[in-house]
Formats: C-alpha cells, sequence, structure tokens
C-alpha cells in the first residue's frame, strides 16, 4: 500500500515539473502570434511632371477638337453658310481637303478618357495640324468666294443668299413658301450643273426648314 501511494506521488511531481517547465518556455518565447495585420492600401502612384503636363495638354487638345469639329458641323449644316464659302465644302480645293484628311486623322486619335503616352502626344499633334488646316481652308474659301463660278451662276448664287434669307426671315408664310420654293429649283440646277456642292446636312436642314413651312395635306 505504501509503494502505491509513494508511486502515485512521484507521477504528480513529474508532473507538475513538466508543466513548470512547459510554463516557463512559454514565458521566454512570449504570447505566441495573433492575427495576421490587415494589409496596408496601395499608394498612389506619384505623376511626375512631365506626365501631368502631358495629360493636361491632351485635354486641352481635347477640348480644342470638340469646337473644331463644332464649327466644322455649323458650317456643313447651314446652306447659307456652303454658298457664302463654297470652297469650304469643295474637296477639290487642294486647302479644303487638306482639312478634311488632317480632321479625319485627328477624329480617329480621339477618345473618351486620356490614353496614355505615346498616343496622347500623337493626338495633340493631330488636333494641332487639323486647326490648322481649317484656319486655311477658311482663310482660302474667303478669297475665293465666288471666283470659280461664271457670271451667270454667281448671279444665281446671290439670287439663293437672298431668297434663303428672306425665307428665315419673312414673317409672311407665303412669302417664306415662295422664297423657299424658287431657292431649290435654283440650288437643284447648280448641283446638276456641277457648280455648287450642298453638302449632305445642309441639304436636309433646308428640306426640313421647307416642310416645317409648307402646309399639311
Amino acid at each position: 500500500m505504501v509503494a502505491v501511494v509513494f508511486q502515485l506521488l512521484s507521477f504528480a511531481l513529474l508532473a507538475m515539473a513538466v508543466i513548470g517547465a512547459y510554463r516557463r518556455l512559454r514565458a521566454d518565447r512570449g504570447p505566441g502570434p495573433g492575427p495576421a495585420p490587415a494589409p496596408e492600401p496601395a499608394a498612389r502612384p506619384v505623376l511626375s511632371s512631365e506626365a501631368v503636363a502631358a495629360e493636361q495638354a491632351w485635354r486641352r487638345a481635347r477640348a480644342e477638337f470638340q469646337r473644331l469639329r463644332a464649327e466644322f458641323a455649323a458650317h456643313e449644316a447651314d446652306p447659307l453658310a456652303v454658298l457664302r464659302r463654297p470652297a469650304l465644302s469643295d474637296t477639290t480645293v487642294a486647302a479644303t481637303a487638306r482639312f478634311v484628311d488632317a480632321f479625319a486623322e485627328a477624329q480617329a486619335l480621339d477618345t473618351d478618357g486620356y490614353p496614355g503616352e505615346p498616343h496622347a502626344g500623337t493626338h495633340v499633334r493631330a488636333v494641332d495640324a487639323a486647326r490648322r488646316a481649317w484656319t486655311a481652308a477658311v482663310d482660302a474659301a474667303d478669297r475665293i468666294r465666288l471666283a470659280g463660278l461664271d457670271p451667270g451662276e454667281r448671279r444665281t448664287v446671290e439670287r439663293v443668299v437672298k431668297l434663303l434669307t428672306t425665307a428665315r426671315d419673312s414673317d409672311s408664310e407665303p412669302e417664306r413658301l415662295a422664297a423657299y420654293g424658287r431657292a431649290r429649283v435654283e440650288l437643284d440646277r447648280l448641283e446638276r450643273a456641277g457648280r455648287v456642292h450642298l453638302p449632305r446636312p445642309a441639304r436636309a436642314r433646308l428640306d426640313a426648314a421647307a416642310r416645317g413651312e409648307l402646309p399639311g395635306p
């Protein structure tokens, strides 16, 4: 019996020694690892001054191209403007052909968002070329005016301009209807002869205006 008690006490002392040693080991090592810290958000890249300047130049060029596009569209849709500067809608005129090509190139490079380099720089240069080509084409059209037409054709164009101005400004419905009708007949004859080219937007606007003035069936 004494031997059994002595054996039990020996096991107890051994267990206590093991537990104490384990605790001392834990204390020496320090606390165990906690949950992993959350990753810090990635810092936004700092753009160089050159990159900032390139993006600003692209934004200015894009705004300039939108203004140029609006000017070109306004001319192409205005019959009176076309008749006053017919060379600006005639691609057989060298200055106009150069503008059309430069405009098409800038249009092809246009993007809604900043495309980065080198695309952005190419677009900036294309817009600058298109603006300079437009200015040159307008200047050429102002010089040419109706010089390419014979005297009779020039008188016809001048008469159509007066008719369209009357149709636009008159408060008299019969007068407007008569002016639109005569102007369309004169323009059709000039276009069939290949002497004046009325762009599709200008023709559509003229036809729509004439239909708006005509009474319904």
